[in-house]
């Protein structure tokens, strides 16, 4: 049977909250999603989250509630899902891209300065910039910060790898410095709701606006409203929205496996160290680990050293022995709809040599060993 690269873990209590909710009058809109939100604010010291379908759904809010628009310019990294610059597309924006650190994987600060200064030159610096945690280490959220404010753009965190993880002892997820963080709760992620994603943040305008783009524009707040009528019935679109919404089923899943994510992050770590105690062949080395920062460990990627073995014969050897390996990510600028001719170093250095490993709770140290001897295997 293949080892998978991630698999979600469901507990009794998991399958208990989810039928007390099929039990219930409300499938969706319901009170379990204020209660999920409550719960992710508690738990991230964020003011508020704003709950729906996946993670693009909610990168896509999260830029229209900035107010980017088809004049605009978004930067994010090319080591990240497509949803990353998808987001921008949606709003009509245009896309580039900032290197990262080949041994990290991450947004790399110099080469964001550097492309910071040359757009000023330009008058085309972007609107917003989205850096991605990728596998689940946080970028240098401080050092970005601070050129935001140099610059003048807005900031979403891509968190979708890294609900759990820590920058500087806190949470990611609170906003300190960022505008928006968003999470994802894809089957394979920290903690699941089946689909589904959250957008945290601070600010309350930021919030109402999510809330109403998350559901065709909709509200009955009477603040919110041109008309000013007392019937429960009334109620006003007051912009163009979507049908992002989560379900109860999923908000209720979602509670129940945050309420043990600290155990997650736990047994992800431990698996993580197992890796960097096994795994020692000259040849081979995983992503470097940034000082002050706490990885939730989404994925367990393996760099592979040039000199020495090639990738795609690791790969295919891998797979071939049940062992279900994986890329992330091509760089975002090779994918065809974006057919950008740019090739960033840093992004191909990182790209051709990097193989992520299975990594999820319910693995065990049978699987990991028998991971680690095909390494061996197909290295010597």
């Amino acid at each position: 049977m293949m080892i998978p690269y991630g698999k979600q873990e469901i507990t009794s209590d998991d399958i208990e909250s989810v039928v007390k909710v099929l039990k219930s009058n409300f499938l969706t809109q319901g009170p379990a999603v204020p209660n999920f939100e409550k719960d992710l604010c508690d738990y991230t010291g964020a003011s508020y989250a704003v709950s729906v379908n996946s993670c693009t759904s909610a990168l896509h809010i999260a830029c229209l509630a900035l107010g980017l628009t088809s004049k605009d310019v978004v930067w994010t990294s090319p080591i990240t899902f497509v949803a990353s610059a998808n987001c921008a597309r949606y709003c009509g924006a245009s896309i580039d891209f900032v290197d990262v650190d080949p041994e990290t994987a991450l947004m790399s600060v110099d080469k964001l300065r550097e492309k910071l200064i040359e757009a000023s030159k330009n008058n085309r610096l972007p609107k917003i910039v989205i850096p991605v945690h990728f596998a689940g280490q946080p970028c240098d959220m401080k050092e970005i910060y601070v050129l935001s404010k140099e610059y003048g753009f807005k900031i979403i965190e891509d968190a979708a790898h890294a609900i759990g993880a820590r920058y500087s002892g806190e949470l990611i997820g609170g906003c300190q410095y960022s505008d928006i963080t968003v999470f994802s709760f894809h089957p394979v992620k920290i903690i699941t709701t089946g689909e589904g994603g959250s957008a945290l943040t601070n600010d309350k305008y930021l919030a109402d606006r999510m809330m109403l783009y998350r559901s065709h524009g909709i509200t009955r707040d009477p603040e919110l409203m041109t008309e000013n009528s007392k019937d429960k019935w009334y109620y006003e679109q007051t912009c163009l929205g979507f049908n992002y919404r989560l379900t109860d089923i999923q908000a209720a899943l979602g509670s129940s496996q945050l309420a043990r994510i600290n155990d997650i992050v736990r047994n992800r770590t431990k698996i993580a160290d197992w890796y960097d105690q096994n795994i020692n062949l000259g040849l081979l080395s995983p992503l470097t680990r940034k000082e002050n920062r706490e990885s939730s460990h989404h994925l367990y990627v393996l760099i592979i050293k040039k000199g020495g073995v090639d990738r795609d014969k690791v790969y295919r050897h891998l797979i071939d022995s049940g062992i279900g390996v994986n890329l992330h990510y091509i760089p975002v600028y090779r994918q065809p709809y974006f057919n950008m001719k740019i090739r960033l170093p840093g992004a191909e250095q990182y790209y051709k040599s990097a193989i992520s490993l299975p990594i999820f709770p319910a693995i065990g140290e049978k699987k990991l060993s028998r991971i680690v001897r095909e390494i061996e295997n197909i290295c010597k």
